[in-house]
């Protein structure tokens, strides 16, 4: 997925000129292309990260079409106020790329995971917020961002994690894009890193229909309400908190237009106590397979007529 945002950060800067690359110090091998193609649309900022959303905010004012790159702690994080006042409220078209979002760094600790970033977003006037889950969708994603024409912010979370997508999806602004199609009760909508997961839990509720949402705002309320409608309960997935992202999104359209049981799977209000490998992050809060399964089951157990849910034991025969 990284490989697919430098190319089409490059297919963009060779057709645009106007298209300037601005990094706090970060990216080196990622931009070399970028930067033997496009010397002059290249800035290093250094370690001033402040510094650079405001140096984008004024290049934008003159023309020009700053992506603004970082670790997703700091791009959009430790910049939040330049973000709201420089870019949002003069509705400039910026695009933020945080990357290694969620609890990619997770042997750097808290200070460089990074589960707050889209509640911290959401509510901020003109922002744009895609969350791609493959390099299909960040080949898509990429391509909206620039014909947004306002500030946009990239969220791009681990990215080794396989192909979602056979080939590039027609992605529709604020829509969950259907992954498979089932007449059961369950709907499951994820983003970015844990939309295989909800494939792969998924296949345990025979009928279940299986959603990614790579944009996450704007929502398009009648879209996610008809998913609501024709469902007995969703269950949303995502590495960032339970609080102020997808989950939260999904149940305000849904406590507003058609109210139905939602499971919320996500990173608990807490940080993470350890630093370790990812998987054992994932473990940590409750983000693997066994402990996601166990969360949706207990869940599903409060739900009335629970006697629909028909479930197969999937991840046991896989064990075996």
């Amino acid at each position: 997925m990284r490989n697919a945002f430098a190319k089409a950060l490059i297919r963009a800067a060779t057709d645009d000129p106007r298209v300037v690359l601005l990094t706090g110090d970060h990216g080196y091998a990622l931009f070399d292309e970028f930067r033997q193609v496009c010397p002059g649309q290249y800035i290093n900022a250094g370690v001033a990260e402040q510094n650079m959303v405001g140096v984008a905010a004024g290049l934008a004012k003159g023309g020009l079409r700053p992506v603004v790159y970082g670790l997703s702690a700091f791009i959009p994080v430790r910049v939040l106020e330049q973000i709201k006042l420089d870019v949002c409220y003069e509705e400039l078209p910026v695009v933020f790329v945080g990357d290694g979002a969620g609890v990619v760094y997770s042997v750097l600790g808290t200070s460089h995971q990074s589960t707050e970033d889209i509640a911290v977003l959401r509510a901020l006037p003109h922002l744009t917020i895609l969350s791609p889950a493959d390099c299909w969708e960040m080949a898509a994603c990429m391509e909206m961002a620039f014909h947004r024409g306002g500030p946009v912010y990239l969220r791009m979370g681990k990215a080794d994690l396989g192909e979602v997508h056979s080939c590039r999806p027609k992605l529709m602004w604020g829509e969950p894009y259907s992954l498979q199609d089932g007449d059961g009760p369950l709907a499951w909508i994820a983003t970015g890193s844990m939309v295989r997961a909800a494939a792969r839990m998924a296949a345990n509720w025979p009928g279940s229909s299986v959603y990614s949402a790579p944009c996450l705002k704007p929502v398009n309320p009648d879209a996610v309400a008809a998913i609501c409608r024709r469902r007995r309960a969703v269950i949303t997935l995502e590495e960032h908190s339970v609080y102020g992202g997808l989950g939260s999104a999904i149940c305000e359209v849904a406590s507003a237009h058609a109210p139905t049981w939602v499971c919320r799977v996500g990173i608990p209000d807490r940080f993470s106590r350890f630093c370790g490998s990812y998987d054992y992050l994932l473990r940590e809060h409750q983000l693997d397979d066994k402990s996601i399964l166990a969360q949706i089951e207990r869940f599903l157990a409060q739900v009335p007529d629970q006697g629909c849910f028909r479930r197969l034991d999937v991840l046991g025969r896989q064990a075996a």
